[in-house]
């Protein structure tokens, strides 16, 4: 049932918060389960320690977001799930090009990777045009 208390534009946000939510969340645990496939090489161990620790965190910066005390931090919370992300790529192309998983098989990653990037340096610029006007 429709709260009469809210705007549709209100409802929608909510609904994308919540959708968002979800989606890295998602991200965070597929991250999770690439990095309980690797060998246990030695190789394989080092870059995904290093990639699976601090991707786990994206869903946290969003989060923060999410409850973030003005705009300039909102902006940066999400500028930090950014950097996540972009290191996130890096990672996969690695883990690809170093032979560990066959790069076919970390494209989904990848392009989810891709997605959740461009959604926030989305909303990083709607909230930059919303200061502005």
């Amino acid at each position: 049932m429709r709260d009469e208390n809210k705007s549709n534009e209100e409802e929608q946000d909510e609904y994308r918060k919540a959708g968002f939510t979800v989606r890295t969340k998602a991200f965070a645990l597929r991250v999770i389960k690439l990095y309980a496939a690797l060998p246990k090489r030695h190789e394989a161990q080092i870059l995904g320690v290093k990639s699976s620790v601090r991707e786990l965190l994206l869903g946290a910066y969003y989060r923060e977001a999410c409850r973030a005390k003005s705009d300039a931090d909102f902006i940066s919370k999400i500028e930090g799930g950014l950097q996540e992300l972009d290191e996130t790529v890096y990672w996969a192309e690695l883990i690809g090009e170093a032979g560990i998983f066959s790069e076919k098989r970390l494209r989904p990653l990848c392009d989810e990777a891709e997605e959740l990037i461009a959604m926030f340096v989305t909303m990083v610029k709607n909230e930059k045009d919303r200061k502005t006007r």
